[in-house]
């Protein structure tokens, strides 16, 4: 491969790849790019196959079929030890032994470099990662965010074409884990490694990438942008998966133009934007977000064009700007959950109270069955 090729391919290429474990595919003929220097996650449910990718990218684990390429050179056959690639686990595996400094430089030392010019690499990774001064520090005086830091920048200091990372806030506490996004996404952009992340927290994923592959069964369900993935789910599993969504099932009534009419199982006439295939006399389920559905005490209340219905308060969850409200439509199997409107206006909205909703057509997306 010329020099120029070379510096033209993406930092990671996956083609065709598989793996099989007796009858059950772990990850199914999948294909897929990360660009240079970019923050790529892999988003999924337990089970899905994502952890057997990133072992199969580290080279834990051989593909039964297909290649992994890294910065347009084949892995087949590279042995963990030989890839340029370090992985960052959930439990962080830091030597307890060992302060923060030779924590940091095990694998320069490892590799033969000097110890004077290894400080010196050390010190600068501490800089990068928000810990400067921290070389002497033992590892048990850290906190989680900076145990974490500790293990990224081990990880870094090596100069790794892609960095792999676990689940690696899947141990620390909500506000600590909100915290670390923040940073993890300023440091990817800083250092301009590309990080190949895999998470079950949309959250993570949505708030940190560049691009999310949403991973079910071994294959992806859609690759894009997380505003692509929020806001022009592909698939039924993407809409339901990725952000909170009212769900209902039921038949295509008729379709006009992008738009279908969607009659639910309790009665309930709704329309949505048409995804794939979906078309008069399918059973079919539509997505609508809480945040696209507007309440109020009165039709007035509600934008006007929009078809509104009544329905009766069950609860009212405060959770600060994220607070929702639940309603019941007679013809509905289920709750609807409605995002609380940020104004106040509602906030004194009590259970048994009778209330009017409506949504935007534009804003909900109804799929085959």
């Amino acid at each position: 491969m010329s020099a120029t090729a070379d510096l033209a391919a993406p930092d990671l290429e996956v083609r065709s790849v598989s793996k099989r474990y007796g009858a059950f595919v772990a990850v199914d003929d999948l294909s897929f790019e990360v660009k240079r220097g970019s923050f790529f996650s892999i988003l999924g449910p337990s089970g899905c196959g994502k952890t057997t990718l990133l072992r199969m990218v580290a080279g834990f684990i051989e593909p039964d079929a297909g290649d992994l390429r890294i910065k347009g050179a084949s892995m087949r056959g590279v042995p963990p030890n030989r890839r340029p690639v370090n992985m960052v686990f959930q439990h962080l595996a830091l030597f307890p032994m060992m302060n923060v400094g030779q924590n940091i430089a095990y694998g320069l030392e490892r590799r033969g470099m000097k110890s004077a010019t290894a400080r010196d690499r050390v010190r600068d990774m501490l800089r990068r990662v928000g810990l400067p001064g921290s070389e002497d520090k033992r590892i048990d005086q850290l906190s989680g965010g900076q145990k974490q830091r500790v293990a990224i920048a081990r990880s870094l200091v090596l100069e790794p074409a892609l960095l792999l990372l676990d689940e690696p806030l899947g141990a620390l506490d909500l506000k600590l884990r909100e915290h670390m996004k923040v940073e993890l996404k300023q440091l990817q952009a800083e250092v301009g490694t590309a990080f190949v992340y895999i998470t079950h927290d949309q959250s993570e994923a949505l708030v940190m990438s560049d691009q999310v592959a949403v991973m079910n069964h071994g294959r992806f369900e859609q690759v894009g942008s997380p505003q692509q993935l929020y806001y022009q789910p592909q698939t039924a599993f993407v809409a339901g998966f990725v952000g909170n969504n009212n769900r209902f099932e039921g038949r295509i009534e008729k379709r006009e133009g992008e738009q279908v009419l969607l009659r639910s199982a309790g009665g309930l006439a709704l329309w949505a934007q048409r995804v794939g295939n979906v078309d008069a006399g399918q059973s079919a389920t539509l997505f609508i977000r809480p945040e696209a559905i507007d309440i109020g005490r009165s039709p007035i209340d509600l934008p006007a064009g929009e078809p509104a219905w009544s329905a009766k308060v069950q609860s009212v969850l405060f959770d600060g700007g994220n607070s929702t409200v639940q309603v019941l439509e007679d013809r509905s199997q289920a709750p609807l959950h409605i995002a609380l409107p940020l104004t106040g206006r509602l906030s004194d909205l009590c259970a048994g109270e009778a209330v009017n909703f409506a949504y935007q057509p534009a804003q909900a997306w109804c799929f085959a069955a």
